[in-house]
């Protein structure tokens, strides 16, 4: 891990805890929704610090992580058709498969599954994480579009591979641009 990210990281760490983070202060009566940008090569070090401080018992804050990626697996197999996949694309090829997932889950349907795991509280920090494995059965202009009436009561964290410039989200630095500007930069 380079030592930019290091620091990036450890300013996060401290921006996290703080009142203002955690009520939204200074946000222009906007939504709580920030980005942490990172370059997708960084993927290992971004998780492992995120399991760092979803665990960390001395934090000033509660985090609530929810992988996109993993609540993807979930809703599929739910479905019962996550071992049906491979097959599907194999024989009828990727557009058509990723056109049935999309008819068949959607940004509800992560929220659905979000809120099985119980309710948040003052102090709680919504984490979304998994956003480039999810892709593209899942955009993350479309799940924060859907997600920020729900949870309007605690600040959202996106650690988000890629870039944004206040306007546009960009996976991986390299995908065509998404429209988003419901966010702000945490860093």
């Amino acid at each position: 891990m380079n030592n930019d990210l290091n620091e990036r990281l450890d300013k996060l760490r401290q921006i996290i805890q703080e009142p203002d983070f955690l009520e939204g202060r200074g946000l222009s009566n906007e939504v709580n929704i920030r980005m942490f940008c990172y370059d997708a090569a960084d993927e290992m070090a971004v998780q492992h610090f995120t399991s760092q401080i979803v665990t960390d018992q001395n934090l000033k804050c509660n985090v609530v992580e929810y992988n996109l990626y993993k609540i993807f697996l979930e809703i599929c197999s739910d479905l019962d058709i996550l071992d049906s996949i491979p097959e599907m694309e194999q024989e009828e090829g990727s557009e058509f498969t990723l056109e049935q997932i999309h008819s068949a889950i959607g940004e509800n349907e992560f929220i659905s599954k979000m809120q099985e795991y119980g309710e948040r509280k003052p102090g709680d920090i919504v984490l979304l994480t998994g956003i480039g494995d999810v892709f593209p059965f899942m955009r993350v202009h479309k799940m924060l579009e859907a997600v920020q009436p729900h949870y309007t009561d605690v600040p959202i964290l996106v650690m988000y591979p890629g870039k944004f410039d206040g306007s546009y989200v960009r996976l991986f630095n390299k995908l065509t641009p998404n429209q988003y500007y419901r966010a702000f930069n945490v860093l």
